[in-house]
């Protein structure tokens, strides 16, 4: 019952109060600049990183980035900035 009220409570404040739902819904908020550049929001923390890959823990599940020549920019607890050229880009629910 209360985890229903919550969801209520949350859909009402996002669509009355205009908050954005990455926030209200605790999802990663992604943005990509063309193959070159991606930058991750809200994410739980990093699993795996090479040159070809970056794997990322979410609330739900994990988002896989794959390419070439990766390098890290930034890194801070809930975000990071990943440059090179990006081919993949895929949630994996588990």
């Amino acid at each position: 019952m209360a985890k229903k009220w919550g969801n209520t409570v949350r859909n009402w404040m996002i669509k009355n109060l205009e908050l954005p739902q990455d926030v209200m819904m605790d999802l990663p908020r992604i943005t990509m600049i063309g193959q070159i550049h991606i930058y991750i929001e809200n994410h739980r923390g990093l699993l795996t990183f090479s040159d070809k890959e970056l794997r990322l823990l979410l609330k739900q599940g994990q988002l896989l980035i794959k390419g070439k020549g990766f390098v890290i920019k930034t890194i801070l607890p809930e975000e990071i900035l990943l440059e090179g050229k990006i081919d993949q880009v895929m949630y994996i629910n588990e």
